[in-house]
């Protein structure tokens, strides 16, 4: 019997790149991690072995990650070794494998984070200058006393 490969989901993070190998009901899972690949093997519910293996685009910190089982999925946090450097690919080769996509659902652009955040607060304390610039109380001069008319 051959062999195929789990669909694969990856996000990037500031300190981990997280994957997650969907695998419905699966069996004999075994996560093999080092600094510079991981090697996953699984059977799935109707008991089709399934194999990937990954070359990292960059150095990981093995022994400072783990993974998680569920019965949907196997799920990799895995410590990337420099930190705050954003990955613009989960492999080493520029080539992307049919199974291994996005997962937009957890993506986010968080590098420059920092630019966007400065900028959100300068807009913030312009605002406050705004609203506490003292003026004079409006004149309610116009408003009728009698509310009946």
């Amino acid at each position: 019997m051959e062999r195929q490969h789990a669909r694969t989901l990856w996000y990037d993070r500031p300190k981990y790149v997280y994957m997650e190998f969907c695998v419905e009901d699966s069996t004999d899972v075994s996560v093999l991690l080092e600094d510079d690949r991981i090697v996953f093997s699984c059977r799935n519910g109707d008991g089709v072995e399934l194999y990937n293996e990954i070359e990292f685009y960059a150095k990981v910190n093995s022994k400072d990650s783990q993974d998680k089982r569920s019965g949907r999925s196997i799920t990799c946090f895995v410590r990337k070794w420099k930190e705050k450097v954003a990955w613009p690919r989960l492999t080493k080769e520029d080539i992307k494998p049919v199974w291994l996509s996005v997962d937009f659902d957890n993506w986010r652009d968080w590098e420059g984070d920092d630019e966007v955040e400065l900028a959100q607060v300068e807009h913030y304390a312009e605002l406050l200058n705004k609203v506490s610039t003292k003026r004079p109380p409006p004149a309610m001069d116009d408003l009728d006393d009698d509310s009946d008319s």
